[in-house]
């Protein structure tokens, strides 16, 4: 069962009394920075009340498990254009204590495919087109060295410019803790 129409329901009545008017702000992170952090549902309230942030202060960007993998990808771009087009002028990486991506192995989420209906003819297509399927579906196992990895390959992308710091901090997702793994 989906949630839209509920979703849907609340919208009309939140734009109908105007509840939008206390989130107003502009495109431009007020406190100039960028933030990659987890998707973890634990951080989304969490997060930016443990570090002082409120609605407008940063750009934040999330994907499973904090981690910039890909030089190309998505999370590298839009860290860019925060930085180039947004004026961020620090970047946090942001990872945490349990994090769903700790000891994560391929096979689980291959079987789980499967049980969810993806035939192992589609799986076998990526593995021959080249995809590295046991890679790219693998966590980490330690959240201070994933953090500090992330850390290496935003300052080393060849488009990151060299005089902007990039911090990596771990925080606990019960307390809100920040330890700093690396001061950018």
């Amino acid at each position: 069962m989906s949630v839209l129409k509920e979703i849907m329901d609340y919208n009309q009545k939140f734009v109908a009394d105007e509840k939008y008017e206390e989130f107003r702000t502009t495109k431009f992170p007020d406190k100039g920075i960028v933030i990659l952090t987890c998707m973890d549902t634990r951080l989304l309230a969490l997060l930016p009340h443990a570090m002082n942030l409120h609605n407008g202060d940063a750009k934040i960007i999330k994907n499973a498990g904090a981690m910039v993998t890909h030089p190309f990808g998505s999370i590298m771009r839009s860290i860019l254009v925060a930085v180039y087009e947004l004026k961020a002028k620090e970047v946090f990486v942001v990872g945490h204590h349990d994090c769903g991506m700790t000891g994560l192995k391929p096979n689980s989420i291959l079987e789980k495919a499967r049980e969810y209906g993806v035939k192992q003819e589609k799986i076998d297509t990526l593995q021959d087109a080249g995809i590295e399927l046991d890679e790219w579906l693998t966590g980490f196992s330690c959240v201070e060295e994933s953090v500090k990895e992330t850390v290496r390959n935003v300052k080393k992308h060849p488009l990151f410019p060299p005089n902007i710091a990039v911090h990596g901090l771990v925080i606990h997702p019960e307390t809100g803790k920040l330890d700093v793994v690396v001061e950018g």
